[in-house]
C-alpha cells in the first residue's frame, strides 16, 4: 500500500538516509510516516512545531515538571504520615529523576532539534534512556525502569490539554509502526486502514504475530535491533517486506526505486487475478482443495473474492478471549452462523479454542508456566474447562444447520483426547435434540496433527475422525525441539527437516487408508518453495491466508502431480533439510519461477 508522507514531516531536520536490516516476515512494500511505540507506557501524539513555538513548548515542559514535583512531594508527605518516613522515600527518589539537569537540558535540546511538541520530546528522550537501562546486565538497574516509567507517566499527564489547533499524529493516522514487540491480539486488533506495516525489535518469522501479519496482508519485519532508539516519529520511511530493509529518510533515488518496484509487484499480483476462477488442479488432473485461514467473519469477503473453496481454519481464540468478558453462547452461535452462510456452500472448519503458547491465554495463571509451549494449551484447556468447551460445541452445532460447517480439535496428542472430545460432541447433540434445536448430525469432525505423538498413531486417530489437519507450525517445533518464537534458535526451525516430511507422509498415508482427507493449515502451506513437496506427499487440501490464495493457486496449476510424487519419493530418502529443500525449490522454480521474481521477491 502506498501512502503519502504528511507535509508536516518535511519540517523535520534534514537527515541522511538510514537503512536497518531485519528479518522479513510478511511480504509487501509500504511507504509512510513512522510512529514509534516503546515499552513501558503509551506514546503521546506527536505534533510538528514552528521555530516561533519552541519557547512556548519549553515553558509547557517546565510547567509539567513543576506540577509533577509538587505532586510527588505531597505523596511523600502523605505516605510518610501513614506508613512512616522511610516508606515515603520512594517518591523522593522519583523526584530526583526530575531534578537531573542533564535530563532537562536534553529535553529542551530535543524540542529545538526535532521541532516537535514538548510532551513527545520528553517521551522520546526518556524512552531512549529506559531502553538503554533495559539492556544493561545489572538486574537492579533493569528493575528500576518501572519507577522511572511511573514518573514519566505522571509528567505526561501534567502537560496542559489546551494544545494548539495544529493537527497531531497518533496511531489513528496512517503510519508505519516501530515497536519492541507485538502480541497476536495487538496485531489482530489494529486498524488495517491505518497500519501500513510494522517493524519490531523482537519476534521471529514463525511467531503467531508474524503468521497473523501474513494472513492480514500487513508488510512486516522482525528482529530489527536498534529500531526504537534510532528512529524518529514522523520520519518518512519505506518498509521492504521482501528483503527485510527498513529505510528511514529515504533519498529521492531510493524512493523512486521502491515506487517502481511496488508498482511492478502490484501488477504481477493483479495478473494472478485472471486465474482466480480456475480450479486449483495440477496439469495432470490432481485437484487440491484451496481454502483460507481466517480469524474474523469480515474476512469472508476477501475469501470469496479470491475464490477460496471454503475456510480450512477459522481461529476462535480472538473473539473468545480478546475481551475481559467472553461472548455468550448465543453470541458465539451468531458468529459461527455468519461463517456457515458466508462460505457459500463450501466447508467452513472451526478450530475449537486454541490458547496458550504464543497465542492468547485463556486465563491468567497464579504462577507462570515454566514452559508454556509444553503446558496448558490447546485441547487440554478445553477438556479442563468442559462447561466453556460445551458452550462452544453447542454453538458450532446450532450454526451447522445454516451451512456446511466442520470442527477440529487442536493439540491432540493421543486417542484418549479424541474419544473425550467426541463424547462431549455427542452429549451436546443430545442436549440440542432434547431442546428441539436443529443441527447437522453429519457435521465433519477432525483432529489436528501438531504433535509427533499424534502423527505416529495417525492410523488410529484417522479411524475416529472425518479428516486430519496438519498444523505444521507446531509439528515442526515439537519435532525438531525448537521454540519457534525464539530468535536464537530460529535457524534450526526447518520445515524441510527429513523427520518432519516423514511425519507428514505418515499422516497422509494413514488418512488414505481410512478413506478420509488430509489438509495442511500451517505456514508450510504458503511456502511456495515447498508446494511441490506437499503435493507429492499426498496432501488433499492447502489452507492459507486470503492474501496468499492467488500465488498458491498459480503454483498448483503449474505443477504435475506425477512429477511431484517422484520428487517426494526421493525427498523421503534424503538425510538433510538442505537437500530436501533444494530439490523442492528447484522443482518450484522450474514450474513457476516467475512467481519468485515478480510476486514473492525470491
Amino acid at each position: 500500500m502506498l501512502t503519502s508522507i504528511p507535509d508536516e514531516a518535511a519540517n523535520l531536520p534534514d537527515h541522511p538516509e538510514q537503512i536497518f536490516h531485519g528479518t522479513p516476515v510478511s511480504r509487501g512494500i509500504a511507504f509512510g510516516p513512522v510512529q514509534v511505540i516503546a515499552r513501558g507506557f503509551s506514546a503521546p501524539d506527536v505534533r510538528p512545531i514552528q521555530a516561533d513555538q519552541i519557547g512556548g513548548e519549553k515553558e509547557r515542559f517546565e510547567k509539567a515538571i513543576a506540577i509533577t514535583q509538587r505532586q510527588l512531594a505531597g505523596l511523600q508527605d502523605r505516605i510518610g504520615d501513614i506508613a512512616g518516613a522511610e516508606e515515603g522515600l520512594v517518591f523522593e527518589a522519583h523526584s530526583m529523576v526530575l531534578d537531573d539537569p542533564s535530563l532537562l537540558k536534553r529535553v529542551k535540546e530535543s524540542i529545538e532539534t526535532r521541532k516537535q511538541n514538548a510532551e513527545y520530546c520528553f517521551y522520546a528522550v526518556m524512552q531512549t534512556f529506559l531502553e538503554a537501562m533495559r539492556r544493561v546486565s545489572d538486574p537492579y538497574l533493569r528493575e528500576r525502569t518501572i519507577d522511572i516509567e511511573d514518573v514519566c507517566e505522571r509528567v505526561l499527564r501534567n502537560f496542559d490539554t489546551n494544545k494548539p489547533a495544529e493537527e497531531t499524529y497518533g496511531t489513528d493516522s496512517p503510519h508505519l509502526l516501530v515497536t519492541y514487540d507485538l502480541t497476536p491480539s495487538d496485531t489482530a486488533s489494529m486498524d488495517r486502514e491505518k497500519l501500513l506495516g510494522f517493524v519490531t525489535e523482537a519476534g521471529s518469522v514463525n511467531s503467531h504475530t508474524a503468521i497473523l501479519a501474513r494472513a492480514l496482508g500487513i508488510p512486516a519485519i522482525v528482529s530489527l535491533g536498534g529500531a526504537i532508539l534510532d528512529t524518529t516519529t514522523l520520519a518518512p520511511a519505506i518498509l521492504d517486506g521482501y528483503t527485510g530493509k527498513f529505510i528511514v529518510y529515504p533519498s529521492p533515488e531510493t524512493t523512486r526505486y521502491y515506487e517502481n518496484l511496488a508498482k511492478k509487484r502490484r501488477l504481477a499480483r493483479e495478473a494472478l487475478e485472471s486465474l482466480r476462477d480456475q480450479e486449483s488442479t495440477t496439469r495432470d488432473g490432481r485437484h487440491i482443495t484451496l481454502s483460507a485461514n481466517i480469524e474474523f467473519t469480515h474476512e469472508l469477503d476477501l475469501v470469496n473474492e479470491n475464490r477460496a473453496e471454503g475456510v480450512g481454519l477459522f481461529r476462535t481464540e480472538f473473539f473468545l478471549l480478546e475481551s475481559s468478558t467472553p461472548p455468550t453462547e448465543p453470541e458465539q452461535t451468531e458468529i459461527y452462523r455468519e461463517l456457515a452462510k458466508g462460505t457459500k456452500g463450501h466447508l467452513g472448519i472451526i478450530r475449537t479454542l486454541d490458547s496458550g503458547g504464543d497465542k492468547l491465554a485463556t486465563e491468567e495463571l497464579m504462577e507462570p508456566e515454566p514452559n508454556p509451549f509444553l503446558g496448558w494449551r490447546g485441547i487440554r484447556v478445553s477438556l479442563d474447562r468442559q462447561n466453556f468447551f460445551k458452550e462452544q460445541l453447542r454453538a458450532i452445532l446450532r450454526a451447522s444447520a445454516d451451512g456446511k460447517l466442520g470442527m477440529m480439535f487442536p493439540f491432540i496428542s493421543g486417542l484418549t483426547e479424541v474419544y473425550r472430545c467426541k463424547e462431549l460432541v455427542h452429549e451436546c447433540m443430545e442436549e440440542l435434540t432434547a431442546a428441539g434445536e436443529s443441527y447437522d448430525p453429519d457435521l465433519q469432525i477432525g483432529a489436528m496433527i501438531e504433535i509427533p505423538s499424534a502423527a505416529l498413531i495417525a492410523d488410529e486417530i484417522a479411524k475416529e475422525v472425518d479428516f486430519l489437519s496438519i498444523g505444521t507450525n507446531d509439528l515442526i517445533q515439537y519435532t525438531v525441539a525448537v521454540d519457534r518464537i525464539n530468535h536464537r534458535v530460529a535457524k534450526h526451525y526447518r520445515a524441510s527437516h527429513p523427520s518432519v516430511i516423514r511425519l507428514i507422509k505418515m499422516t497422509c498415508d494413514a488418512a488414505k487408508r481410512a478413506d478420509i482427507w488430509t489438509g495442511v493449515c500451517g505456514e508450510m502451506a504458503t511456502d511456495l518453495t515447498l508446494t511441490p513437496l506437499l503435493v507429492g506427499l499426498g496432501v488433499d487440501e492447502l489452507s492459507v491466508g486470503p492474501h496468499e490464495l492467488a500465488p498458491v493457486r498459480k503454483a498448483l496449476l503449474s505443477l504435475d502431480y506425477a512429477e511431484c510424487r517422484k520428487l517426494a519419493k526421493t525427498a523421503l530418502t534424503l538425510p538433510t533439510s538442505r537437500e530436501v529443500y533444494d530439490i523442492s525449490r528447484a522443482a518450484a522454480e522450474a514450474a513457476y519461477g516467475d512467481l519468485f521474481e515478480d510476486v514473492i521477491g525470491g
